[in-house]
């Protein structure tokens, strides 16, 4: 009898095709189950693969409204029963969000899948989406994991990327372990299977040359590159066939790491700095996603979005900033307009950036050369949340917001409170 497997979507999916045709190669049963339908009819199934896409656009940030929804709690529990579950790119965003990658105790945030960052001689030479073919190299003993079986230890795979926020990081004290604990599944090498840490080897500056990580159990993995795509990468899956036909038992590796502690700091702007607040004329669908999703999870909140940039100029400030607003650089005046914060009762602000903040680098790199702006020393970007609490004790309310992570990866991203 074959393994039924449910292929999980989410609104903007869009590799379900390529992976219900893989798993027919090699003998799975492959179904559709929508994000939407009862969590319980995931019961039957013996497996689970999370597709590719780009689930809710990307809103907040890639896969973190797709892991806060009923299906993901149910997938939780299969988990732990157990079955297997495969994210795939977008799918694996989802799974590193939600915390079944790498599986602390309790399912908290360890690691974050963040921008591309193509690095040559230590020089960051391209930013973002990118599409190519890679090699993939099999890290781990065949029997450590449900989706390496039928691979040799140090064999590559050649198969295809396709994704803007890849790149792997953690802590250096988890990465050791997550070494040591046979976790880092697949790395990138080159064609040769040699380990190459830089562009175009390793394609998008992960951490460790990491492509693909599981779980301490073995049972769960997250993949960035889409094995799915073509027959090279047949062997993960039929890899996942023999996982479940022989029951292979859950492995007791432990993670002894604990979850990235942080701190949400008080916002000072640089001195002399000027602060743009832009507004959306249009419906701000990243705003709205959030705020339901946090109704979803029980909060009575209104959430409002502003894009945030802090300038640094030196000279004529003012001519400085009339070019740059000339320019249409940093906003899209067609849809966007220079707003401010507003002061609103039972409201709390939060100034959430990138901690490799690429999108101001490149921003002022285009000011300087495209433009021909000088003056301008320092760029800085930012995403500010406005959360006002309509019901409930209005600091509890707050942390227990914040802890759900949905602005911010720890790892990823900073965050500040503006008083």
């Amino acid at each position: 009898m074959k393994p039924r497997i449910a292929i999980i979507q989410f609104p903007g999916s869009n590799t379900e095709r390529e992976t219900i045709m893989a798993c027919e190669r090699v003998g799975l049963e492959p179904t559709e189950f929508l994000w939407n339908e009862d969590a319980e009819g995931l019961k039957p199934y013996q497996g689970y693969i999370i597709v590719g896409g780009f689930s809710y656009e990307d809103r907040s940030r890639s896969g973190v409204i797709a892991s806060l929804e009923p299906i993901i709690t149910q997938i939780k529990v299969e988990a732990e029963n157990g079955k297997p579950v495969l994210g795939i790119c977008n799918g694996a965003q989802i799974l590193v969000e939600s915390g079944l990658v790498p599986g602390f105790e309790k399912q908290e945030l360890g690691v974050a899948l963040t921008d591309n960052k193509r690095i040559k001689n230590d020089q960051v030479i391209g930013v973002g989406y990118y599409n190519a073919w890679v090699n993939l190299k099999m890290n781990i003993e065949p029997n450590r994991s449900a989706f390496t079986r039928h691979l040799s230890l140090g064999e590559h795979i050649h198969i295809p990327i396709a994704h803007g926020e890849g790149r792997f990081i953690m802590s250096d004290e988890l990465l050791k372990e997550l070494i040591d604990n046979e976790q880092a599944v697949y790395q990138y090498c080159d064609k040769n299977g040699t380990i190459v840490n830089e562009f175009p080897t390793n394609p998008n500056g992960s951490i460790y040359n990491i492509a693909a990580l599981c779980n301490k159990e073995g049972n769960i993995m997250a993949m960035m590159p889409h094995p799915e795509r073509t027959t090279n990468g047949d062997a993960i899956f039929s890899s996942l066939k023999e996982y479940i036909q022989k029951k292979i038992p859950l492995t007791s590796h432990k993670l002894i790491s604990k979850k990235p502690q942080f701190e949400i700091l008080t916002y000072s702007p640089e001195k002399e700095s000027t602060e743009w607040v832009i507004d959306q004329i249009i419906t701000d669908n990243t705003e709205a996603s959030v705020e339901k999703a946090l109704h979803n999870k029980g909060f009575d909140i209104t959430v409002k979005r502003q894009t945030h940039w802090e300038l640094s100029i030196e000279g004529d400030q003012k001519s400085i900033l009339d070019s740059i607003n000339s320019s249409g650089e940093l906003y899209n005046s067609n849809k966007e307009y220079l707003s401010k914060t507003k002061k609103v009762s039972d409201t709390a602000s939060f100034l959430v950036r990138k901690k490799d903040d690429v999108l101001s680098r490149s921003k002022l790199e285009s000011l300087k050369g495209r433009f021909e702006i000088e003056g301008i020393t320092e760029l800085k970007y930012g995403v500010l949340w406005n959360i006002t609490v309509n019901s409930g004790n209005f600091e509890s309310i707050l942390n227990e917001l914040i802890n759900t992570q949905i602005l911010f990866n720890t790892l990823s991203h900073e965050c500040y409170r503006i008083n």
